[in-house]
């Protein structure tokens, strides 16, 4: 009963917060383009996030696994709430991008820490059934914090929508500190001084987790690879449907609302079949569904066609991550969980910059459509893979096991 009752009290905080971060992502966008007329200008927000990760997550999981995970979450969530407090006071575009750097480092710790304290806090057996729910949640803020905002700048201004964001750290914070300290007993804090023979050591302890868990890092490869191909295809997602489809500025808008309306249709249908369908089935099927979608979106000639691809896209992906998210916190050790997730990510991002690059001069150099459906290809390859792995009789304990998060880590 508590755990339900924790479960509902997190995804509202987390909720909540999202539709701020999709609100706030349009008017930022306009914020800019307004300041500077600059679509360059407007460009560098993109940046900002990735190097900050590249700056940031090679020791951030090191204070995240000695910190205490609740005061760390409302820690860097008042900060950004202070921060974009800030932002519509600015007069120059380069106070937004420090100030936008800064709110990208504390979420640089809050992403690790909120996957380690959800490990935390949801016992084994619901964690598929929280993900789902946690997946639906977001795919609404995805789906009506950019009408919402419209609306809002439409009738208001567009420091209205960036105040509201800031509102929105502000309540989740405060949600969060209704919910159990899960580090309670433990010794956390500021006993731990961080020097660079605790990050090599770290650095080892992530390496050695990994060789160890050689089934476990063949998943996740398989699983990431096809996942940041996909974000490197979206990349691209703009130039195919103006420049191939010649589909105007509304039809774009009206392509992303569907893929969000598909994502949050597939959240909805995952929450509802977890007990019907295995965790392997949310992970296998779901990468290769949300895959042949991008095929389908590349391939087309027609907004119907792209519709089609989008929706499919948009409503397995939810499956697919929603499997991924479970599998990895039952697999990962919980008090090296905050470091793994830094590194890995830390790497993601220099991969996925560079699968961006290589696609971006790859369409300029031959046909866009080519080098996407060759790049959506490769994608549904490695789930085809992904679900060969995964369905192997011999790693079926993997999937049936309710946790392997009590194993240690040396720290």
């Amino acid at each position: 009963m508590h755990s339900r009752k924790n479960a509902i009290l997190y995804i509202f905080g987390i909720g909540v917060s999202n539709l701020g971060n999709w609100i706030y992502l349009v008017a930022i966008n306009l914020l800019v383009l307004h300041m500077t007329g600059s679509p360059a200008a407007v460009a560098g927000l993109f940046i900002i996030r990735p190097l900050a990760t590249l700056l940031t997550n090679s020791w951030a999981g090191s204070i995240i696994d000695r910190a205490n995970k609740r005061k760390l979450m409302i820690i860097t969530d008042v900060i950004r709430g202070i921060l974009i407090a800030f932002i519509p006071f600015m007069s120059s575009v380069w106070g937004i991008y420090v100030i936008m750097f800064m709110i990208n480092v504390a979420g640089s710790f809050f992403g690790p820490t909120s996957m380690t304290y959800v490990t935390k806090l949801i016992p084994p057996e619901e964690r598929k059934q929280f993900n789902a729910w946690s997946s639906f949640t977001t795919s609404g803020a995805v789906l009506l914090g950019p009408a919402l905002s419209g609306l809002l700048i439409a009738y208001t201004d567009i420091h209205i929508s960036i105040i509201i964001n800031a509102v929105s750290f502000f309540i989740c914070a405060f949600v969060i500190y209704f919910l159990p300290d899960v580090d309670e007993g433990e010794r956390t804090g500021g006993r731990n001084i961080i020097t660079m023979k605790t990050l090599l050591r770290d650095w080892a302890s992530v390496i050695d987790f990994g060789r160890a868990a050689k089934y476990f890092m063949l998943v996740y490869v398989l699983f990431q690879s096809a996942t940041l191909l996909g974000f490197a295809l979206d990349s691209q997602e703009a130039t195919f449907i103006k420049q191939m489809l010649f589909l105007g500025d509304e039809d774009y808008g009206l392509l992303v609302s569907v893929a969000g309306a598909g994502y949050l249709a597939g959240s909805m249908a995952a929450s509802l079949s977890v007990k019907r369908l295995s965790l392997r089935m949310f992970i296998g099927a779901g990468m290769i569904l949300s895959s042949v979608g991008y095929m389908i979106f590349y391939a087309s000639s027609g907004f119907m066609t792209a519709v089609i691809g989008f929706i499919i896209f948009g409503f397995f992906s939810s499956y697919a991550n929603a499997g991924y998210t479970t599998f990895f916190q039952n697999q990962v050790p919980i008090d090296l969980m905050g470091r793994f997730t830094s590194v890995t990510r830390l790497l993601e991002g220099i991969l996925q910059i560079f699968l961006t690059l290589l696609l971006g001069f790859a369409a300029d150099a031959w046909s866009l459509q080519m080098v996407c459906l060759i790049g959506a290809g490769i994608a549904v390859l490695g789930s085809v893979i992904l679900l060969a792995v995964i369905y192997m009789p011999s790693k079926l304990h993997y999937y049936e096991s309710s946790s392997t998060t009590n194993v240690t880590s040396s720290t």
